[in-house]
């Protein structure tokens, strides 16, 4: 997910503002401490919090949008990202599942979708719901996808990956979400802390936003929760 999807979510949820004549959020919000804003806005925001590692007020943020502009609910896969750090697993689900309706061919939403089972369940129980995809160009997205199935290894995302910035990102990315979901802290750290390393900033815009965030997370709590 690239900052070109960020882009669209923005520009979706900009025309829904138009079309839906959305007013300010009420008072009530604010007493939980999310500002009176406009979606817009609050979208923003939640986006900049989870960027600054307040995910707690990412989460309340998008809460809040979703709540006042539910027909942006589908648009957001950030807040499903959000929400699995936020430790919400079900609603983590709930919210890929949605995002699949306005783009079924991801790889990634189907990642994502099998680390919230994962977490909350098992990786066994996440492998038997993983969601189908359609054809994703991108290297090494399939073979990220094949993983995630359990018919390629990580080793074998990493080599596909070849010498590609972008690709080398995103297999560093998912071997460590992988590895995390099948609770290999080891590993999972080290490919997390690869893809989070400064030279992949441009070839994973949010997504390498996503890695820095996890692995401060991982830094601070040290050994995965079990």
């Amino acid at each position: 997910m690239t900052n070109v999807h960020v882009a669209r979510v923005l520009h979706a949820i900009a025309i829904l503002i138009v079309l839906t004549d959305v007013p300010p959020v009420a008072g009530g919000l604010q007493a939980s401490g999310v500002a009176a804003q406009q979606p817009q806005a609050l979208l923003e925001r939640a986006v900049a919090d989870f960027e600054s590692g307040r995910i707690a007020e990412s989460a309340a943020g998008f809460d809040a949008l979703v709540k006042l502009l539910p027909s942006a609910a589908p648009q957001l896969w950030q807040r499903g990202i959000t929400l699995y750090y936020a430790g919400r697993y079900a609603d983590c689900r709930a919210q890929f599942e949605l995002h699949r309706t306005v783009n079924p061919a991801d790889v990634e939403n189907a990642a994502w979708h099998f680390l919230c089972i994962a977490r909350a369940e098992s990786a066994v129980q996440a492998r038997a719901a993983l969601l189908p995809v359609g054809p994703d160009s991108r290297v090494p997205m399939r073979q990220i996808y094949e993983m995630f199935r359990g018919t390629l290894s990580p080793e074998q995302v990493l080599q596909a990956a070849g010498s590609q910035p972008a690709a080398q990102f995103y297999a560093q990315l998912y071997a460590g979400l992988y590895f995390e979901a099948l609770r290999d802290d080891r590993r999972a750290l080290a490919h997390i802390t690869a893809a989070a390393a400064d030279r992949y900033a441009d070839a994973g815009g949010y997504m390498h936003t996503v890695a820095k965030v996890h692995l401060g997370i991982l830094r601070q709590r040290g050994p995965l929760a079990r």
